[in-house]
């Protein structure tokens, strides 16, 4: 009798290969579940920090303000950052940071100090997020698609559960997720030290102009414009819907719950499969015209509770292709280091972020409830017309990448566990 040789390295199969990853993927990894975990937490508790500190819809949204305007700038010093004290080194700098404004904005009792803490955990937020990221796709086994269905996994369940976590802790005192916040990322920190072997300080040093003379690729540059107007809608979706639900701070959890699950279940298996069959450029504009139907949607019925929650939850489909497929375009629109596309890009992008909520909390108060969904709709538009007329520049370079559903299904087991 006899016995069968086990597999080696060379001859295992892709899926097994996929599950073997370095340690330090699979700490990152982790660390990004908490990390995005903190988006969510804070969105049930925005009208509730409106009625108990006596705040506008448009002071309120400034917790999104500053907290993007912030991140945005601070991704063009990652790369300096990153290149000069190691990627470990930056992540857990920037998971220091986050621990304590989070737990700061927690202890405050103004709008002001909370927005001006956010501005910080902003900070914080940039220096992990894009070194994660890059981080990820250069140490993870296997192609670049599959190290970034790995990151927006860890995206999908984190931005799935938040909500839930802020929704019950928000029941509380809208203090508690803010606190929770500072709990949840000082474990990442520790997983973090322990796990993530010392990373060494690269030899080639990255400047503040490399972002910039990045965006003169028109290719990085379409794909930026159309993340900054797509967010704008994304943002206006997240910051301002809380307020015309009109509800409590668990029911809001359970809503943006069941969006983040939609999120977490189409960036993992659903886009893959659509940009294997039609191609990234395709599969984005589509994704984003739903995406502005949705919103318009909202716009009018807005007065009907019903259709803003299945609006929100929709919306988590359109969502999770786009924030697949537009992240892999970035990594080969412009032949530039991945950490400098990812911060050129989300330099861009993030201005969304930072303007539409502000600009929707204004419109709701001075112009109409229904008015902020418009916009948000507007801005969708403009991307599509953006990516359509640009797309050109992008087909040179990207192709549909090789996913399967069986790698998505190990990346979420993985992820779960």
């Amino acid at each position: 009798m006899t016995s069968t040789p086990a597999p080696s390295p060379d001859t295992a199969s892709p899926s097994e290969s996929f599950l073997r990853q370095p340690r330090a993927v699979w700490a990152v990894a982790f660390a990004c579940v908490i990390a995005f975990m903190g988006i969510g937490l804070v969105d049930p508790i925005l009208k509730p920090i409106a009625d108990q500190l006596d705040a506008t819809p448009s002071q309120v949204s400034l917790l999104f303000t500053s907290y993007m305007a912030v991140m945005g700038v601070a991704m063009l010093v990652t790369g300096v950052v990153s290149t000069r004290i190691g990627a470990k080194r930056t992540l857990m700098l920037g998971l220091a940071l986050i621990i304590v404004f989070s737990a700061l904005a927690g202890l405050s009792s103004t709008i002001g100090a909370i927005v001006g803490f956010r501005a910080g955990w902003g900070l914080g937020n940039a220096l992990f997020i894009a070194t994660a990221l890059a981080t990820i796709v250069m140490s993870a086994r296997g192609s670049t698609a599959q190290a970034i269905i790995l990151f927006e996994a860890a995206l999908g369940l984190g931005i799935a559960a938040g909500p839930l976590l802020g929704g019950e802790l928000g029941s509380i005192s809208w203090r508690a997720p803010f606190l929770g916040v500072s709990v949840l990322m000082t474990i990442a920190l520790v997983a973090t030290a322990v796990l993530l072997p010392r990373t060494p300080v690269t030899t080639r040093r990255t400047s503040l102009a490399d972002p910039f003379r990045a965006l003169r690729y028109p290719g990085l540059l379409t794909i930026a414009l159309t993340a900054l107007f797509y967010n704008m809608g994304f943002f206006t979706l997240l910051a301002f819907t809380p307020f015309p639900l009109d509800m409590t701070a668990h029911q809001v959890g359970l809503v943006f719950f069941g969006w983040g699950v939609l999120l977490a279940i189409t960036s993992v298996w659903v886009a893959p499969i659509l940009q294997r069959r039609f191609g990234s450029i395709p599969t984005v504009l589509v994704s984003l015209v739903l995406f502005g139907l949705d919103l318009a949607a909202m716009a009018i019925w807005t007065d009907h509770k019903q259709v803003l929650v299945v609006g929100v939850i929709v919306a988590g489909a359109f969502l999770g292709v786009n924030n697949t497929v537009i992240t892999e375009a970035v990594m080969g629109a412009a032949p530039v280091e991945r950490p400098v596309a990812s911060s050129a890009y989300s330099f861009v992008r993030f201005s969304g972020g930072a303007i539409a909520p502000w600009a929707a909390g204004k419109l709701g108060e001075n112009v109409s409830v229904h008015a902020p969904f418009w916009m948000g709709a507007a801005a969708v538009a403009v991307a599509v017309v953006i990516l359509a007329t640009g797309r050109r520049h992008l087909e040179r370079t990207q192709t549909p990448a090789a996913h399967s559903r069986a790698e998505g299904e190990l990346v979420a087991v993985a992820d779960a566990g």
